[in-house]
């Protein structure tokens, strides 16, 4: 079958009107020309206005869809902060949900919701998105033919890792190719440019590793809790919802082994009424959700089937363990980077200390010897003045008395082991 796209709603009725009005209504300002409340209204319906979403069944067939909020909700069952989690204007970390009908993926740039039966992603010229849905219409095109272990959700959660973890590790090598020649040329030359270059460095490596260390701690959050993992088993679900009659969904037995009596009928929307397969959807969700803790239809009895996804995760969690690694290798060595600049910053410190040290002995020195001319420079009646060579020996004298005074300095500083010498 070949690749399909298209324009079309996944479920017209469901499509809010046109808020154009609201729109020209929030524009308006008052006789006072301060925006009143239309203007707050506008921007509260801002956010529930439609957006393009790209749409990928189990045979590789691509549509593109106007969808809004709202309906996106109440199709695959998501609570609104489930959907906060794909918006493109918050930045959030990166998160895996298992939910009743659906996955919810935020991986980096790969957003999407994964369901039994198709995957929703956001639509954007990110290089990530085109990426995956390139790559997944692909695989699901090679492998519509042959037998595949992995149901749809497992292969559509598998490519959004691997990507994810391929995009990371690539971001690593390139930042160890650009840190390892600063760290080596800031080694031998330190001056403000490398330390500038090796700051910029090292803030990108943390901002990276605590991307790194998120979708590593998410992997193994799903890998240690059953139930989180149980619930992501959305075909085999399905399967089991339609391999139940509406009569047997009326009864579940507890774990007493009384049974216990559901009611038959479906909750009807107020709204409008709803289908038959309506409300089979509806009371099937009522049934597992009331009997969570005890039913067959539980996630706790898909505790020996998640061998498969754990099998999954775990692969991938050895790569994005890796990729962590080398970031932890980076600091390392940028830790050693800085120790080793500091060393050197220290054994410069000491030979400035050394010379004041010896500047300062001199300094004293000299003025002292600048003190004896001062005190025969003074006009004092004495018989040392009548005889001028006598001048001349108290300089000798002085000078000599100075540089002794001097060499006794070095030798009690080589003593105290202040410096060698």
């Amino acid at each position: 079958m070949e690749r399909s796209q298209s324009r079309t709603p996944l479920l017209p009725s469901d499509l809010p009107e046109s808020t154009s009005s609201n729109n020209t209504e929030s524009a308006q300002l008052n006789a006072h020309g301060v925006r009143g409340l239309s203007g707050i209204q506008g921007l509260k319906k801002r956010g529930h206005g439609s957006r393009s979403w790209i749409k990928i069944d189990p045979l590789g067939n691509i549509s593109i869809l106007e969808l809004d909020k709202a309906t996106i909700m109440r199709h695959c069952s998501l609570p609104g902060r489930d959907l906060r989690l794909l918006d493109p204007l918050f930045i959030y970390p990166s998160t895996i949900l298992g939910r009743e009908r659906a996955i919810v993926v935020s991986l980096e740039q790969i957003r999407c919701i994964i369901t039994a039966d198709e995957v929703i992603l956001m639509n954007s010229l990110d290089g990530c998105v085109v990426q995956y849905k390139s790559e997944l219409c692909k695989r699901l095109e090679s492998n519509k033919d042959q037998s595949d272990d992995l149901p749809f959700e497992f292969r559509a959660l598998e490519l959004a890792l691997e990507l994810t973890c391929m995009s990371l590790d690539a971001q690593v090598r390139e930042l160890q190719m650009e840190i390892y020649p600063v760290l080596d040329e800031l080694a031998s030359s330190i001056n403000t440019v490398n330390l500038e270059r090796v700051r910029r460095l090292k803030g990108h490596l943390l901002a990276l590793t605590q991307r790194v260390q998120k979708v590593r701690d998410e992997i193994e959050h799903l890998m240690d809790d059953d139930g989180d993992m149980a619930e992501m088993y959305l075909t085999e679900k399905k399967q089991r919802s339609e391999g139940y009659p509406l009569s047997d969904l009326c009864f579940q037995t507890n774990t007493s082994g009384e049974e216990t009596i559901v009611s038959k009928s479906a909750p009807v929307s107020p709204v409008r009424s709803l289908s038959g397969a309506h409300k089979l959807q509806r009371a099937f969700t009522s049934f597992v959700s009331s009997s969570r803790n005890g039913s067959l239809l539980s996630s706790s009895n898909f505790g020996e089937n998640i061998d498969k996804l754990e099998m999954l995760l775990e692969a991938y969690f050895v790569a994005i363990d890796h990729t962590l690694s080398k970031l932890s290798s980076l600091k390392e060595y940028i830790d050693d980077t800085e120790d080793l600049i500091n060393f050197k910053l220290g054994n410069v410190q000491n030979h400035l200390i050394q010379f004041e040290l010896l500047l300062t002995a001199a300094t004293f020195l000299a003025t002292v010897f600048a003190a004896v001319t001062a005190v025969f420079g003074m006009n004092l009646p004495s018989t040392v003045f009548d005889n001028p060579s006598t001048f001349n020996w108290v300089l000798v004298f002085s000078g000599v008395a100075c540089g002794f005074l001097y060499f006794s300095f070095l030798i009690y500083f080589r003593y105290k082991r202040i410096f060698p010498l």
